[in-house]
């Protein structure tokens, strides 16, 4: 009996955490660590957009990243003056552990300077994104 009172513990405990952790999968949020951090041409490898920049890190075999990428291309076609650079995190390490970055995708939300301003880590939903945009600008 205490052998299925223990199992049950456990699969309640482990089905909470999964729920805790899809629950903030993707939301956009600011993140204190990110004040005064800023990404550039040089870092990006592409010009900033003219009110704001989806920054997308990305690995080779992320699933997520792939709909990511779909999100934000279509975030960056609607809104003018906004763009989408995905970086792949293995080709730059340097720049995934100056910025902090745990997992694939991540997408940091650029203001027109290149400062960080708002951050999601997994996979962010369209109207999210476009709400972190309309706070950005």
């Amino acid at each position: 009996m205490t052998g299925l009172v223990v199992c049950v513990a456990v699969l309640a405990m482990a089905s909470a955490y999964g729920v805790l952790q899809r629950r903030r999968s993707g939301r956009i949020r600011v993140r204190g660590r990110d004040d005064g951090k800023r990404l550039g041409p040089a870092e990006l490898g592409t010009d900033l957009g003219e009110r704001a920049t989806l920054v997308q890190f990305s690995s080779a075999f992320c699933a997520p990243c792939r709909a990511t990428r779909r999100v934000l291309g279509e975030v960056a076609d609607m809104v003018p003056g906004v763009a989408h650079v995905e970086i792949d995190a293995e080709k730059h390490l340097d720049l995934v552990r100056e910025l902090d970055i745990l997992k694939t995708p991540t997408v940091l939300v650029l203001d027109a300077d290149g400062r960080v301003v708002r951050r999601a880590i997994g996979q962010p939903r369209r109207a999210d994104v476009i709400a972190a945009l309309g706070e950005a600008v």
